[in-house]
């Protein structure tokens, strides 16, 4: 349904440089980006959500799909292509007028395809992030369709037709649709609650149901800034059991530089997406709806665990590991078969007891916490495990190491006291920012999700949780919106989202208290799982008293994360992350021994290395440079007589000749100082 997009600013070229002397032509990076986040709207509440749910089901796990803020799109004006300079790409929530066009396309076009295909069905059509779309149920699609489609709008808007709100009754509505045979229309007229019913008109000849809002008349929309883009398969209501229908994916902006930087977006996103970056790097592969780790990848994902493994026991965390199947009991005990049972794989049956895959790791943080009676001079008690868990997908949601079926989360559990709650969570947010600018990301928006309409819990306990989170927040210094009913039913939140290269925005970070009452589900306070385990401590007062329970992610997904990192370097991995630091390549099979020697000494200090002939050197170093090694130690003849190499850096050019030793020091310098070698 939604479209996951790629990651970071566009690399400019510089001036043509010798390929032996400065083989690696990368220059400052200039961002671009525009939001690329799915959030469907229709004309009443009650379809509204149904759409977001929709919306919500195709999401990631630990990390949403990411979505840049409004930015300046600029593209290198000394390429001598035409150039997009400080191009503002505004959005649905900053540009009224942008909303209004986007929706109004989606009139428009749905006009179109039942002019050009009468026995079309038109279902919703609801404005997105970057523009809009419609669901038709009709014969399948092709490219060639989305031009006469695209034609014919182009003619209803030169027509400079009025758009006309008018009020009906329902029973009149249902007459209307009953009279043009529209079906689906009847279904979601039955789901407004709202009256009166209210359509909107493209001159006299169509007209569908809609709370608007919508331009005055088709003429106020640029022909020359509207594309349709794509064409998928999508189900009536998300419903695999329902008509596929056939969905057109369309964009809009308010003039034609705006939706020239768009595309220039969206191809730099497309050059960066993980999944094509990924086979072309060999990390992993997608085989049977499965992900496959490819070893090169596995050894940047033990990197980022060792680090990670790190930093925690440095912050006092005792890391745990939990099994991957529980008895289904205990997903009754936390809630999980009541709330969340359509996300769980089914149960499996052994020596007549059900057993359940688990979907997340906190029951288990739990009860490692319940395996002894606790005081309150042992708080805080700092848990963290990298635990696997699954998670029922449909296939045709599945996308590369963005949605999966099994995924690794960073999780983590604290149990404190409540006057300990705001110390806990700014030493999470320092924990945070430590974590996320070890892989460069320094730039973050922060939300605090408020109580739901639907909650457990008095307003008493929610206030207080809200407040120790705010509270941290403020101490920290970081500033935040509110998300106002955005918090999950069982307790307030913070959630961080990263920036990547390309200004896109991915949730990542969550950081939750559970507090005395509740229910679990995906990261907060918990107002839930301390009173469902029945976790207890023994205060000062030799009574017994349920600790507080702060629930926290930093990476969320590590399969996620990584593709986000992917995206974000574009498959040019930094030299302390890259899976293979440094590449040895003989001029010729004579020097191959001497080869072989250095290999093996790189290896012996830590350094990640290896050694590649049987090719010319030309072709050897284009390989290189294509797989994106970060350093060549080149070794010919002069080499091997002095016991020397000739390094070449991806970043900085050639770095010229120095002693093995000296080679090894300086990478392990950069590595370790995660800098440029």
């Amino acid at each position: 349904m939604a479209l996951s997009l790629s990651s970071q600013p566009l690399f400019t070229s510089s001036k043509p440089l010798s390929p032996l002397k400065n083989a690696f032509p990368f220059s400052p990076i200039r961002q671009i980006s525009t939001l690329f986040l799915l959030y469907p709207s229709y004309n009443n509440a009650t379809t509204n959500k149904f759409l977001l749910r929709c919306r919500n089901s195709f999401s990631t796990h630990a990390v949403q799909e990411a979505a840049p803020p409004a930015a300046s799109a600029q593209t290198n004006t000394n390429t001598g292509a035409s150039s997009i300079d400080k191009i503002v790409l505004p959005t649905n929530e900053s540009s009224d007028g942008l909303l209004r066009i986007r929706h109004t396309c989606a009139h428009v076009m749905a006009m179109a395809v039942q002019k050009l295909y009468p026995n079309a069905k038109v279902t919703i059509g609801p404005w997105i992030e970057n523009g809009f779309y419609y669901d038709f149920d009709m014969e399948p699609l092709t490219d060639r369709d989305l031009k006469r489609i695209k034609k014919e709008m182009d003619r209803i808007i030169s027509r400079n037709l009025p758009l006309v709100r008018e009020e009906v009754s329902r029973d009149e509505a249902q007459r209307r649709i009953m009279s043009i045979n529209e079906p689906y229309k009847i279904e979601i007229l039955e789901s407004i609650q709202e009256e009166p019913i209210t359509i909107y008109h493209i001159g006299d000849e169509w007209w569908d149901l809609c709370a608007g809002p919508h331009v005055e008349t088709t003429g106020k929309i640029n022909k020359k800034a509207i594309e349709l883009e794509s064409v998928a398969g999508a189900y009536w209501r998300g419903d695999v059991k329902k008509p596929m229908l056939q969905r057109i994916y369309g964009t809009a902006w308010e003039n034609e530089d705006q939706l020239k930087a768009y595309l220039h977006f969206k191809e730099e996103a497309k050059r960066r997406d993980h999944r094509r970056i990924g086979q072309d790097l060999d990390l992993f592969s997608i085989q049977a709806d499965l992900s496959l780790i490819n070893p090169f990848m596995r050894l940047m994902m033990y990197i980022i665990e060792d680090t990670w493994k790190k930093i925690h026991m440095e912050r006092g965390y005792d890391l745990l590991y939990t099994p991957h199947v529980a008895k289904a009991d205990l997903w009754k005990i936390s809630g999980h078969l009541d709330f969340y049972k359509e996300n769980m794989f089914d149960q499996m049956e052994i020596e007549e007891e059900l057993f359940q895959l688990r979907p997340m790791n906190c029951p288990y943080h739990v009860l490692v916490y319940k395996r002894q009676l606790h005081s309150y001079r042992d708080f805080p008690i700092r848990v963290a495990e990298l635990g696997t868990v699954y998670r029922y997908e449909l296939s045709g949601s599945l996308h590369g190491l963005f949605r999966v079926r099994g995924f690794t989360q960073d999780d983590a559990h604290i149990f404190c006291l409540e006057d300990q709650i705001k110390d806990e969570i700014r030493g999470v947010l320092d924990l945070t920012e430590e974590i996320l600018q070890q892989f460069g990301f320094d730039k973050y928006e922060v939300n605090l999700s408020t109580r739901p309409e639907k909650a457990v819990g008095d307003d008493e306990i929610w206030e207080r949780a809200t407040s120790a989170l705010k509270d941290a927040l403020e101490d920290k210094g970081w500033s935040y919106q509110i998300d106002d009913g955005g918090g999950a039913f069982y307790g307030p939140k913070i959630d961080l989202k990263i920036e990547d290269a390309l200004g896109r925005k991915w949730q990542c970070s969550t950081i939750q208290a559970y507090f005395d009452l509740g229910l679990l589900f995906h990261w907060p306070v918990d107002f839930n799982l301390p009173q469902r385990f029945d976790i207890t401590y023994v205060d000062s007062n030799q009574e017994r008293k349920r600790p507080i329970m702060i629930h926290r992610a930093v990476l969320g997904s590590l399969e996620r994360f990584f593709g986000v990192l992917i995206e974000n370097y574009a498959g040019d991995f930094p030299l302390w992350l890259s899976p293979i630091q440094a590449r040895v390549l003989p001029v010729n099979d004579a020097q191959l021994q001497y080869c072989n020697e250095v290999g093996k000494k790189l290896k012996a200090s830590g350094i990640r290395a290896e050694v590649i002939s049987g090719e010319r050197l030309p072709k050897l170093i284009r390989n290189a440079e294509t797989q994106k090694i970060p350093l060549m130690a080149v070794v010919g003849p002069k080499e091997a007589e002095t016991q020397t190499v000739t390094v070449r850096s991806r970043f900085a050019g050639e770095l010229g000749n120095m002693s093995i030793d000296e080679f090894i020091s300086r990478t392990k310098t950069a590595s370790e100082n995660r800098t440029l070698l």
